[in-house]
């Protein structure tokens, strides 16, 4: 806790000792602020044919009127704050579920990759097949033309167990 100090200040004319737990600095901008205060109030042309209670009445009015307005200003601000808060909370809360949807599609997508390479291989597999058969199947139409020129009808099947003309 700060220590008491004594300041003194001069407000509207007069010299005060102000006594308190605030800087020397803090108390005079409080004196600075009340000698504004009555100096605007003077400028206005009926408040100087008041009597002085009147005066330091509307002063104090003033006074109470900038608090209350820098406190409205101060409660609205809190109220931005919370909204933006809500809205920052509510935004962290969407990208941790759009990052959730992320993964599941980066998964869902490594998962249709694999799948994908595996039919790839399969196709491939089957492509190699196929060339194998068609070979076989050329192959074969050889033979049978070559046994339909020697007038051997001997069927050569690959995987059959089909043999050459001439084999045992």
């Amino acid at each position: 806790m700060n220590k008491q100090t004594d300041t003194d200040v001069v407000i509207n004319g007069k010299k005060y000792t102000l006594s308190g737990y605030e800087s020397n600095d803090y108390m005079q901008k409080v004196a600075s602020y009340l000698n504004d205060k009555c100096a605007q109030m003077a400028q206005q042309t009926d408040f100087r044919y008041l009597d002085k209670e009147t005066q330091n009445v509307l002063v104090q009015l003033n006074i109470a009127d900038d608090y209350f307005k820098l406190k409205s200003q101060m409660k609205s601000k809190e109220n931005d704050s919370d909204t933006k808060s809500n809205e920052i909370f509510e935004l962290k809360h969407e990208v941790i579920a759009l990052q959730t949807k992320l993964a599941e599609c980066e998964k869902e997508l490594e998962e249709a990759k694999g799948k994908f390479y595996e039919e790839e291989k399969k196709n491939i597999r089957l492509e190699t097949e196929l060339a194998q058969a068609k070979k076989g199947m050329a192959r074969a139409k050889e033979i049978e033309i070559a046994g339909k020129i020697t007038g051997n009808t001997t069927m050569w099947l690959p995987g059959m167990g089909g043999k050459f003309p001439g084999q045992s």
